[in-house]
């Protein structure tokens, strides 16, 4: 008799990556951005202490913006950072959302 069993967690992983609702949030900003004609690509990076949503203009450029998640800061200044093309934080906080109203301060600027 073949007994079945069910695949055993032995691997646990050391990535940081990005829950399902802030991705929810992160890409609706990003879908209005690229309504506004700002904002055209993206990438996803999940590394052992930090999760990076990259932002581009253009595919072969250099990040217009990178949307940070580094749990160990949860504590102290907060886990979410946006920081931009020349590395400086813009804003960093606990809560995502407020976090991302940097960013969309800049939309409401671009359809003026």
């Amino acid at each position: 008799m073949n007994s079945l069993t069910p695949f055993p967690c032995t691997h646990v992983s050391n990535e940081v990556a990005f829950h399902r609702t802030e991705l929810s949030v992160i890409l609706s900003l990003y879908g209005r951005m690229v309504a506004a004609g700002e904002w055209r690509d993206y990438g996803i990076s999940n590394l052992r202490e930090v999760a990076v949503f990259s932002v581009f203009r253009r595919t072969a450029e250099q990040p217009l913006y990178r949307i940070e998640k580094r749990p160990k800061l949860a504590q102290r200044q907060g886990m979410y950072a946006v920081v931009g093309m020349d590395g400086q934080v813009l804003k960093r906080g606990h809560d995502l959302r407020t976090v991302l109203r940097v960013l969309e301060r800049k939309l409401i600027r671009s359809v003026d």
